[in-house]
């Protein structure tokens, strides 16, 4: 089995609490754990629009070809826009890993989402549709249109050091960087 390596990772950038409005996304675009380029665009801070933005940010690049797998670093961007995975699978036609560092706290992520989010309910069932999240070493992750050695595969190939892939990794710093002046804190 031939890894998959030419990979977008997407982050947001990081926000004030109280902030209301729309959110910077970082994707980084790499082969392997080489940068080949970035895209950038915004979501809106607890939305609904957060998979439109990907597809259109990916489908409307110049790296639209080279991009053979998207990765994000939780299911949400800017709060609760969370990302329908599978949707975002079938529109680009390539494969899509979540990762995350510990396991969510799913009852309290309903109970957030149900309290103090609008589309709550629609929220969760995409949180829920995307299926259980698996342990791979010291990372969680969700994922569709790949099987698990596919997955484990692509994470060994874009990862240098520690556990979190490349792409997820400099996307998190870019997006940190552009939005505060300076990156900051782990991936």
């Amino acid at each position: 089995m031939k890894a998959i390596t030419n990979v977008v990772g997407f982050d947001d950038a990081p926000f004030a609490h109280a902030h209301r409005g729309d959110v910077r996304v970082v994707g980084a675009v790499c082969s392997r754990t080489r940068l080949d380029g970035v895209l950038s665009g915004r979501v809106r801070r607890d939305g609904r629009n957060a998979t439109d933005a990907l597809v259109a940010l990916v489908a409307g690049s110049k790296f639209r070809e080279h991009v053979r797998a998207v990765m994000m670093q939780g299911i949400a961007l800017a709060g609760f826009n969370v990302v329908d995975i599978h949707r975002l699978s079938q529109e680009l036609d390539v494969p899509v890993v979540v990762t995350v560092r510990r396991h969510p706290r799913l009852a309290m992520v309903k109970d957030a989402l149900f309290e103090r989010t609008p589309g709550g309910a629609r929220k969760w069932q995409l949180i829920q549709r995307a299926g259980p999240l698996e342990q791979v070493g010291a990372l969680w992750m969700q994922r569709v249109g790949l099987t698990r050695p596919e997955a484990i595969a692509l994470l060994r190939a874009t990862t240098l050091h520690g556990n979190v892939p490349e792409p997820l990794r400099l996307a998190h710093l870019i997006a940190g960087g552009v939005t505060t002046g300076e990156s900051r804190g782990r991936a």
